[in-house]
């Protein structure tokens, strides 16, 4: 078939169905979908995404309207008392729009209050349960410094530790490193489980404008198709990807994931839950040494420089406080899903090299893939996590 030539003509060809469909829109938009009811009240559906105390005179309430009509609030009840209140950018919150309610109040140190926001239709939207007064950390260089030691503790660290193991791990002999290829793979799908649940439980919180749970599944789906597309391109003329471009990969995901874990750190402090957070920072801690040794493992047959083992941690680890800033400083629940999501992406195209490799390895040392040592790896890897991972969950 002789090919035509593209003209300008051929370009207005293309544009042209997104003509019409932008006009159609507008007509919707300014004449209605033909179906009009006044007697019906608008649609409310505002969600209070946070409560910061920055001083001990106030509460400042985040919320965002998930609604399709404006949302105006007249009056706010703090513990079945009506309150004054201020709202920087003014009434009503628009569609889709995020405000933060100022509400002078002089609070308790240790006490729980109940607060109830009354939008000028009389509809009521509360918190969950009472929130615990305990001041929330302003952004000060002392605070700053602390959450980036926090991170430093639970992403760096660990992940450094367990790359230790390298020098040992190379001793175990060619089914020694099949078997920790396969532990890889089992604590890679415990990670990506864990962050897509993760995910999941911020996504829920979001208002149901953004369709919280298809965006997760979404995002993750085409971030997994994204990073198998560029590793296509990269490895263009050669018949197979490089150990260590594995291994960065591998440090690129979990760091994703570690991103996550910062910010439930960082969102625990700021909110005042100090034992919670504590916690937190142990349990991850521990968790995350076993991560060192998923990272290592496609380079155990290579001899990579030393820059390239601080450069693998810096990747895996470092998330884990920048994730602890924004969880301390400005925590956004739509942002969490998405780096999670990304995170659990990028955690599933790891699984797929890593697991292309380990049958590589396996079909040339003539070993069948579900061989004892494979399967007690992937077992072994996953029943790691598990376990590591109570400390978290309790």
């Amino acid at each position: 078939m002789e090919r035509k030539e593209r003209g300008p003509g051929w370009v207005l060809l293309g544009l042209l169905p997104l003509l019409g469909l932008g006009i159609l829109l507008a007509l919707i938009v300014v004449n209605g979908a033909g179906v009009e009811r006044d007697d019906l009240p608008p649609v409310e559906d505002l969600t209070i995404e946070r409560v910061t105390m920055p001083t001990e005179n106030e509460f400042v309430v985040s919320v965002t309207n998930g609604g399709p009509d404006p949302v105006t609030i007249a009056q706010v009840n703090v513990d079945d008392a009506l309150t004054g209140f201020e709202m920087e950018s003014g009434n009503p919150i628009p569609p889709l729009g995020s405000e933060e309610i100022t509400i002078p109040y002089t609070w308790v140190e240790g006490d729980a209050f109940g607060i109830v926001l009354i939008t000028n239709l009389g509809t009521t939207f509360e918190t969950e349960e009472p929130v615990p007064a305990f001041l929330t950390p302003g952004f000060s260089s002392q605070t700053f410094f602390q959450y980036a030691l926090i991170g430093f503790y639970v992403g760096i660290v660990p992940v450094a530790l367990g790359m230790l193991w390298f020098p040992f791990l190379r001793r175990l002999g060619t089914s020694g490193m099949n078997f920790v290829l396969a532990l890889t793979v089992g604590l890679l799908v415990f990670l990506v489980v864990d962050t897509l649940l993760e995910a999941g439980e911020v996504a829920i919180e979001l208002p149901g404008a953004f369709s919280g749970i298809p965006m997760v599944i979404l995002v993750s789906l085409l971030t997994l198709l994204g990073l198998l597309g560029t590793e296509r391109l990269f490895r263009r003329g050669r018949t197979e990807a490089s150990r260590l471009g594995t291994s960065y990969r591998i440090s690129l995901g979990i760091g994703l994931h570690n991103l996550g874990e910062g910010l439930a750190i960082g969102a625990a402090f700021a909110l005042g839950e100090a034992a919670l957070g504590t916690f937190l920072v142990l349990g991850f801690t521990l968790h995350n040494i076993t991560e060192g040794v998923g990272i290592a493992a496609p380079i155990l047959k290579e001899k990579p420089r030393l820059a390239h083992f601080a450069g693998l941690v810096l990747l895996a680890g470092t998330p884990a406080i920048l994730g602890t800033w924004i969880g301390g400083f400005a925590f956004s629940n739509l942002a969490a899903a998405i780096f999670l999501a990304i995170g659990a992406g990028a955690i599933l195209q790891v699984i797929y090299e890593v697991t292309r490799l380990l049958l590589k390895d396996s079909d040339r040392a003539g070993a069948p893939v579900l061989s004892g040592p494979n399967l007690g790896g992937l077992t072994a890897g996953i029943a790691i996590m598990y376990v590591t991972g109570l400390l978290v969950s309790v």
